[in-house]
């Protein structure tokens, strides 16, 4: 089958796209063959050795998607050949059939496209994890995301706001932020060319905000936990910019606000009937239309490079998906 091929750490350019033979099925796995599959930050540090599971070479990235099931091994109950699925793994998803466990499995609504069903599960799955197990977000309060045009940012954007808060995107580009004011953001910072933290205070009238999504890390990190409202909680989801900031931990008590570390992955290991609740409520929330999954940037196996340089460098609105 062809599928995207880790043979040495490094950047994407080091990726290929090649033959590798198809999977096996075993004992409570299901075999899908995939039609779409979403590109996620941890997919950019596993490649270069940089993240928590380090799988061994050769390998094939890829952590989520969606499909159909193609065979089901022993005691699977739940699914069956034919249907429409999404998944999710640690590595496999890129090339054209993966083998996963039926546990991570669930039914793919008719209302998705396959583009659509393969980006929720990392990014909504993590964000509403975060607004609702960590950040405990009650209607009313006031979110800030950071980095909000990116695939985790705008599905905060619209979970958020659809939990009843309202939502402040900030970005880098008008462009980027135009995308947010449609996906359902009530105010809009452009952190390129505006101040960050006079701008919180003018949008809140002095208060601060009550909680801060941060997937990107570096200089904002810090300005904006300075613009916490008494009580806030800065959600720390990761670093795209890089730098893994510093914040003195004397903020934290002179604004009466909380640094809460957010790792989805572990936590739905570690809780999968929770988990699974969560993305009973996710796909609600899409059925209902109150969440768009929003999908721009689609690229083949092939220009796998060019999709891993659309997130890297930042260019994403919504998900990137691949597909084989």
């Amino acid at each position: 089958m062809k599928a995207v091929l880790c043979k040495e750490l490094g950047l994407a350019n080091t990726l290929v796209v090649g033959q590798t033979d198809a999977p096996t099925v075993g004992k409570g796995m299901v075999l899908v063959d995939v039609k779409a599959a979403g590109l996620n930050f941890p997919d950019t540090l596993i490649i270069q050795g940089k993240y928590q599971f380090k799988p061994d070479l050769p390998f094939t990235p890829g952590g989520e998607g969606a499909g159909v099931v193609a065979e089901v091994g022993e005691g699977v109950k739940h699914i069956k050949v034919g249907d429409n699925v999404i998944f999710m793994c640690q590595t496999g998803a890129f090339a054209e059939q993966v083998a996963v466990p039926a546990v991570t499995v669930i039914p793919m609504p008719d209302s998705l496209s396959y583009e659509m069903a393969a980006g929720i599960t990392l990014t909504y799955g993590t964000s509403y994890h975060a607004l609702k197990q960590r950040a405990a977000l009650q209607e009313g309060e006031t979110v800030l995301v950071l980095g909000a045009a990116g695939g985790v940012g705008i599905a905060t954007v619209e979970l958020a706001k659809a939990m009843g808060a309202k939502v402040i995107a900030a970005a880098s580009t008008d462009e980027k932020l135009a995308f947010c004011k449609a996906s359902g953001a009530d105010e809009l910072i452009n952190y390129s060319t505006e101040d960050l933290r006079a701008r919180i205070k003018e949008i809140t009238g002095g208060k601060g905000v009550d909680v801060i999504y941060d997937p990107v890390g570096g200089d904002y990190s810090e300005m904006a936990f300075r613009s916490m409202a008494p009580g806030g909680r800065l959600l720390v989801i990761g670093f795209a910019a890089g730098e893994i900031p510093k914040i003195p931990l004397n903020l934290c008590l002179l604004k009466q606000a909380s640094l809460v570390g957010v790792f989805w992955g572990a936590w739905a290991g570690a809780n999968p009937a929770e988990q699974i609740q969560n993305m009973k409520e996710i796909l609600e929330m899409v059925a209902s239309g109150q969440v768009r999954a929003s999908v721009n940037d689609i690229f083949p196996l092939e220009e796998v490079e060019a999709a891993y340089a659309c997130l890297t460098e930042r260019r994403a609105k919504g998900k990137v998906i691949l597909t084989p």
